[in-house]
């Protein structure tokens, strides 16, 4: 099944029009996105955006084949302009499945929001799932039908949810391919919208591009151990929880535990909860071995400097004669085990710390011990992750 991608932008396009962002501005070349449209097979066209004649001549295809239209998107406004020679636009009923004389199987899935999701089955038995932007599938994933999908495309950076929902329920499996689509201003075009997609297993095409649904294409390879790293209000964990936002089953390790007596942080503790998704579950531990011993979902721990303050507070760091009588070096063996236990980990990791020692020296001996040991602890974890980033003023930056 041959999937030419007339458009993979939102509906108002990429650059908008008339917008003065400065992601709009660099949103040029291969990074300006028309309105998503797919032509399949050159019979079947999913979504009429306008100009898809035109768009159609500029990947080198022809709509004159077409046989049946179908719209995803609500309608509420005035009629659709259909060109000359294309057949009215339908939708298919939730849960009704049409086959087509051209050897396609179309089935309509039910969606959580306005709009209608396809299900497409090609003659050759190659499957293709594409949704509408901003929606995800009811109930758990996609048709309950069949192996995984051999191509999703879907709204992956407005509805990371949606695709981890798929993921959950097997209907993406390791090689399906991913292609995001309805792609906005609200991420930077570029290189940044190809490094955040690939972190979620996905990837983006210019419009134009034509594929073979079904045909092997290494997916984005997705790092196991990721370590982010940045100074106070940097974005490191909102990077932090992006990168996971696609994968179902979530475990949210807090290493900060909760102050009764300390109503602020009470606040910053509630604001990290609510920002999560609703489905991740939170552990509030620092005994973080057991934890990246077992088997189980992604783990995100936030943050090691808060579990390092913690460990310290267990050895008496503090203290610097019950630091030299033992302190460090029970600190040191925390650390080495911790450390170990990322190494030989089988479970997808990310984790949180803080980047100190940039600025003034610490006053104490006790600050510079912190600082000190933190450093330490930041460069061996990272030396047992695939990706390392660092965060500054909102932007990522990746290390390794």
């Amino acid at each position: 099944m041959e999937l030419t991608l007339l458009g993979t932008g939102a509906p108002a396009g990429l650059p908008r029009a008339d917008c003065p962002c400065a992601h709009c501005a660099t949103a040029t070349g291969e990074e300006a996105r028309a309105a998503t449209a797919l032509l399949l097979d050159g019979t079947l066209l999913l979504d009429l955006t306008p100009g898809p004649a035109f768009a159609a001549a500029r990947a080198g295809q022809s709509l004159s084949a077409v046989r049946q239209v179908f719209l995803s998107h609500p309608h509420d406004g005035p009629a659709l302009e259909v060109p000359a020679g294309l057949p009215q636009p339908v939708r298919v009923p939730d849960r009704q499945e049409l086959a087509l004389i051209s050897g396609h199987r179309v089935r309509a899935l039910s969606l959580d929001s306005p709009g209608t999701g396809y299900a497409v089955t090609g003659p050759g038995g190659e499957r293709l799932l594409y949704l509408p932007p901003g929606a995800a599938p009811a109930g758990t994933g996609g048709d309950g039908e069949g192996p995984a999908y051999d191509m999703v495309l879907l709204d992956v950076l407005g509805r990371p949810d949606a695709l981890a929902r798929l993921r959950a329920d097997g209907t993406v499996g390791p090689t399906t391919d991913v292609l995001a689509v309805h792609l906005d201003h609200a991420v930077p075009p570029g290189r940044e919208l190809h490094r955040r997609l690939a972190a979620l297993g996905a990837r983006a095409e210019p419009d134009g591009s034509t594929l073979t649904v079904g045909a092997y294409h290494a997916v984005p390879d997705v790092p196991r151990r990721t370590l982010v790293l940045g100074g106070a209000r940097s974005g490191k964990s909102a990077e932090a929880e992006r990168r996971l936002a696609a994968f179902p089953g979530v475990v949210y390790v807090a290493t900060s535990g909760t102050r009764a007596d300390d109503a602020e942080w009470g606040k910053r503790v509630a604001a990290h909860r609510e920002r999560r998704p609703a489905s991740w579950r939170t552990e509030e531990t620092c005994d973080l071995v057991p934890l990246l011993a077992e088997d189980g979902p992604p783990l995100l721990i936030d943050c090691l400097s808060l579990w390092l303050t913690r460990a310290m507070d267990d050895v008496r760091a503090w203290d610097d004669s019950l630091w030299d009588r033992g302190g460090e070096r029970e600190l040191a063996e925390r650390v080495g085990s911790l450390v170990a236990a990322v190494r030989s980990t089988r479970r997808r990791v990310v984790a949180v710390s803080n980047e100190v020692g940039s600025g003034i020296v610490p006053a104490t001996p006790s600050g510079r011990r912190y600082r000190d040991e933190l450093g330490r602890l930041n460069s061996a974890f990272a030396a047992e992750c695939e990706h390392v980033l660092w965060t500054v003023a909102g932007v990522p930056h990746p290390l390794r």
